[in-house]
């Protein structure tokens, strides 16, 4: 790329050569002076070239993390004075999945609720959903439901729910989730507000105050560990609260990038930046090409004009060997990517199989104890019906029995429902994560692959858009492929879809059918988002290509998915206007033509 330049130079200074006639010798100072300037155009040239502007980099300083220095196990100061727990644990991987920088603040729970508002802090990681503190602070979905009980000295009467507190003094933690909803169910004149959970419930071991109302979590890691042998639980789970990612409100953006962080981790898909070019390896670049140009260059000057064709030939030869090796750097990052990329997703897959064992068990027992429950009701119905007719309406878990009598079969038939709602959930998820090292394909149906991939992204396309719609043909030819490859480009096309709408009214949708001229199976997925310049259409399913690099897009998923479908022997179609959204349209041979 220097070819001109260096011809323009050799010029220059072969008219000063003495050896032709009437020309005057240029003295030495001035020749020098000349390859001085020479040198500085061209570096600026190659500097401007090669090296990257710094301005194209995200140099964006740290999120500030805030934390409750006292909320075992969720967050809290470990024996070493480093934060720890669950929710340090999560923010740590959303920030390492989208490429950002976390510094944790903690302190007490008052001081982290005032700082966020001060702007002291950008973000708290654990921090429980209420209408009345949606009004100054915009939440994420949640990503742990949080339960709360009542916890008393062992001689204490039971209580079975809070409107059993009134008249009681009952211990909460200040500015917690608790402390707000009693203040608003009338508990003002009744509570005793602790700094705290572990002081709430020092104090009602001491013998102070009647009740704590406190997470039933940390209340019971917090008995363990302070040795509170006299306290227990009298009511579990009397109030269950969402328990999000929490902003100021307004900084939308900060959110969304945990949004997509925390959707990311818990669909068990992987982001990796490429590395970036640092000073030592843009000096080693300019240097490798540098110094042969500044060797060529000396030669020009100090030989005559029958080496300028040679020394031409070889600077040549060593731009197109720059080229090159700059070339098979890039593919070697590339595939280091794709290798780091398939690693991260071998070691999801393991982890989610080793979660849904976990999960399974105690659902087991669910799917096994329900029905036993529903026959025992069954049995009791008729005495409990005897009694109702004989001594009146009576209570019945806090709920009058003549209510309690239709909502008793609903409620079990609800748990049974959920349970398996559950299993269906945690086997779709082993089977998505399950390792595939052979690749082997087989008979497979497009339509329940296209199903089992909506299941997996449900709480994304809820989160996404309110008008979510699919539509299966039906009775479609099966495809020899691979499914959980298929379900993989699925997921993908749907999660762009629903990345791509600038507001839950938009809407996304998912069809499948068959054209029988191509003899082709085919999945269209369709949202009414941004939609992507007509410039950016060819250049899709290239590795790194992405318009989302701000929040935090790497590029791979369209390309993987590319590949995937070309292994299938089939295609991939996009159609797309700025501002009217986008059509993808997976086509997949069907198996009669492949046979």
């Amino acid at each position: 790329m220097f070819e001109g330049a260096f011809i323009g130079m050799i010029n220059l200074l072969l008219a000063a050569n003495p050896s032709r006639p009437g020309r005057k010798r240029v003295p030495a100072a001035v020749a020098s002076l000349l390859a001085v300037l020479i040198f500085g155009l061209l570096a600026s040239k190659l500097h401007a070239e090669y090296l990257p502007d710094v301005d194209q980099y995200d140099l964006a300083s740290s999120v500030i993390v805030g934390g409750d220095r006292s909320y075992p196990p969720y967050e809290f100061i470990d024996k070493d004075g480093n934060p720890a727990g669950y929710n340090v644990d999560l923010t740590r991987a959303i920030a390492e999945v989208m490429g950002m920088t976390v510094e944790f603040r903690f302190g007490s729970w008052s001081d982290m609720r005032a700082g966020l508002q001060q702007g002291r802090i950008d973000i708290l990681q654990g921090l429980s959903y209420s209408a009345e503190r949606s009004r100054t602070v915009d939440f994420s979905p949640p990503h742990t439901i949080v339960h709360h009980a009542i916890f008393a000295r062992k001689e204490s009467p039971p209580v079975s729910n809070l409107e059993e507190l009134k008249g009681k003094k009952v211990i909460v933690f200040r500015d917690g989730i608790m402390h707000e909803r009693l203040k608003r169910l009338g508990f003002g004149s009744d509570l005793v507000l602790t700094p705290t959970p572990a002081e709430a419930l020092r104090l009602l071991a001491s013998g102070e105050c009647d009740y704590a109302v406190v997470a039933m979590l940390p209340g019971m890691y917090l008995i363990r560990e302070l040795r509170l042998s006299n306290l227990v639980p009298v009511a579990r789970a009397v109030v269950s609260e969402q328990y999000c990612y929490g902003v100021a409100g307004g900084n939308r953006e900060l959110l969304a990038r945990f949004n997509e962080g925390l959707a990311i981790v818990i669909k068990w898909l992987g982001v990796h930046e490429p590395p970036r070019v640092n000073k030592e390896l843009a000096i080693r670049y300019g240097a490798m090409v540098l110094v042969p140009l500044l060797l060529v260059l000396a030669v020009t000057v100090l030989w005559s004009k029958t080496l300028h064709k040679r020394v031409a030939e070889r600077t040549t030869a060593l731009a197109q060997e720059v080229v090159e090796r700059n070339k098979a750097l890039e593919e070697l990052r590339r595939h280091q990517d794709k290798l780091i990329q398939a690693d991260k997703m071998t070691s999801l897959g393991t982890l989610v199989s080793g979660v849904a064992h976990e999960i399974n068990n105690p659902n087991g027992l669910l799917l096994l104890d329900i029905p036993i429950l529903k026959r025992a009701h069954g049995d009791a119905g008729e005495i409990l019906e005897g009694h109702f007719r004989e001594h009146g309406d009576f209570m019945l878990g806090g709920v009058p029995y003549s209510e309690m009598r239709e909502e008793i079969p609903r409620i079990l038939d609800e748990m049974q429902d959920g349970a398996q709602r559950i299993k269906r959930i945690v086997n779709d998820l082993k089977d998505f994560a399950r390792r595939d090292d052979a690749g082997q394909k087989e008979l497979i149906d497009v339509e329940e692959a296209a199903r089992t991939a909506l299941r997996l992204v449900d709480p994304t396309i809820r989160s996404a858009t309110r008008q979510f719609h699919a539509s299966f043909a039906g009775d479609l030819p099966r495809v020899v492929g691979n499914g959980q490859r298929i379900e993989q480009v699925i997921v993908n096309l749907v999660l762009n879809a629903c990345q791509a709408l600038p507001d839950p009214d938009r809407k996304v949708s998912l069809a499948t059918g068959y054209d029988p001229e191509s003899d082709m199976v085919q999945v269209e997925v369709r949202d009414e988002g941004v939609g992507i310049a007509q410039e950016h259409l060819p250049h899709l399913v290239d590795p790194f290509f992405t318009t989302r690099r701000e929040t935090g897009g790497t590029g791979l998923g369209l390309s993987v998915s590319a590949g995937i479908v070309k292994d299938h022997g089939g295609t991939l179609l996009f159609a797309s206007s700025p501002g009217e959204g986008t059509t993808v349209t997976l086509c997949l041979p069907a198996a009669s033509r492949r046979s």
